[in-house]
């Protein structure tokens, strides 16, 4: 599945349709995925992480139809930094888990089902990414969907930050029904999510394998740049400091665990 140009307003499937910022780096791909949902035949929409705070992003999300509510899968600035411009401009509210990201609305909770623009968006916490992560499942007609934000990603791999609530989080996506179609906030669309986090299930239990191999060699005090350097030699150096970052939870979760 191909990215749409920056710019367009792709649909993919009736209910779903992405917008892709232009805002590409190592962290975010191509740019962040603004999903704008909506049932058949509604007037509203849903924008779930309408991105960085850029200009010619707000002023399309704004054209494309009645915004009803702003949704945020984590507090991540390339997420969530224009939905408190686009709430103003739009007079809807902000919901999200954490309580200072909410504009006009209190935050969402784990189980909850949100309901605007002709839809049911059901809610379940899923911590790791951040603290705060979420992901968004959406039933309508024939074929489920989950907005998964950064929990999973449609390309590679995701920063961690907390590894025990991760593959706890991944093992929830995993027990899904094969099948259901993932929105990831980076990347393309994925076919079916429980593979897909089944997949990212395996390579965190490889990495760990590789951490611990790395510790046996460096020694238990080994730090999380020495860790990558051995670990991730072979990979390109743009990518070690979001690395780092995920070896430090691997070793805060090896730690704690003896």
């Amino acid at each position: 599945m191909s990215h749409p140009a920056y710019g367009t307003l792709r649909p993919v499937s009736p209910v779903a349709s992405v917008l892709l910022q232009r805002n590409p780096s190592t962290m975010t791909l191509e740019g962040t995925n603004t999903w704008v949902l909506s049932a058949p035949g509604a007037r509203g929409r849903i924008v779930v992480d309408p991105g960085h705070a850029l200009d010619d992003h707000l002023s399309l999300l704004a054209e494309f139809g009645d915004v009803e509510l702003v949704v945020l899968t984590h507090h991540h600035p390339d997420h969530a930094e224009a939905a408190p411009l686009l709430a103003e401009r739009a007079g809807v509210p902000v919901r999200a888990l954490d309580p200072a990201l909410c504009q006009g609305a209190d935050p969402i909770e784990d189980g909850e089902e949100l309901r605007a623009a002709g839809l049911g968006l059901h809610v379940t916490h899923t911590p790791g990414h951040t603290a705060d992560s979420v992901v968004l499942r959406l039933s309508h007609g024939d074929r489920d969907h989950v907005l998964t934000g950064d929990t999973v990603l449609g390309r590679g791999t995701t920063v961690v930050s907390d590894l025990g609530s991760y593959l706890d989080s991944l093992r929830v996506l995993s027990a899904l029904p094969p099948a259901v179609l993932g929105l990831p906030g980076h990347g393309p669309e994925l076919p079916d999510v429980a593979r897909a986090a089944q997949d990212y299930l395996r390579h965190r239990e490889g990495r760990l394998d590789q951490v611990r191999e790395a510790l046996r060699r460096l020694g238990d005090d080994a730090t999380a740049r020495q860790v990558v350097e051995l670990v991730y030699a072979d990979v390109d150096r743009a990518l070690w400091v979001p690395a780092e970052q995920s070896v430090r939870a691997q070793l805060e979760y090896l730690r704690a665990r003896g």
